[in-house]
């Protein structure tokens, strides 16, 4: 999946909604609309998708509060003190987790913050018919 092909799901689930794009594209990146293609190739070329995925009026559409979203937590590795004062390294294995807070977006903005590749976090919240498809055997 290319990152055009991504920003269109992404504003696409937002869009469903309530993200109001046109008004948000023609505010915030203060480029005249043409149409919607035109304004996701634009924040795909021009590396100003980041405007859109850390804007709290898409995060709050895209992550809607009360909403029941299922996503997968990575494997984990951390080192814990124990009670006899020794240190140990703690693996937690990869879960399922669901979500349903009111301030779900703003977890998820600090989240996706504190990642190298904010599109590969966001990547795990769409379905996408491909992911559904099992792989032939």
């Amino acid at each position: 999946m290319t990152r055009l092909e991504l920003l269109q799901v992404l504003v696409g689930q937002a869009r469903a909604n309530g993200f109001p794009f046109k008004k948000w594209y023609v505010s915030r990146i203060g480029r005249p609309w043409v149409s919607s293609e035109e304004a996701l190739e634009t924040l795909s070329d021009e590396r100003r998708y980041y405007a859109l995925l850390f804007s709290h009026e898409f995060a709050q559409n895209f992550w809607k509060a009360g909403e029941l979203i299922t996503f997968q937590v990575p494997t984990q590795t951390f080192s814990r003190a124990m009670a006899d004062g020794t240190v140990r390294l703690v693996t937690r294995k990869a879960y399922t987790r669901r979500s349903a807070r009111e301030d779900v977006w703003r977890y998820h903005l600090r989240e996706m913050a504190a990642t190298d590749e904010p599109l590969k976090y966001i990547r795990r919240f769409v379905r996408i018919v491909e992911d559904l498809e099992e792989p032939d055997s």
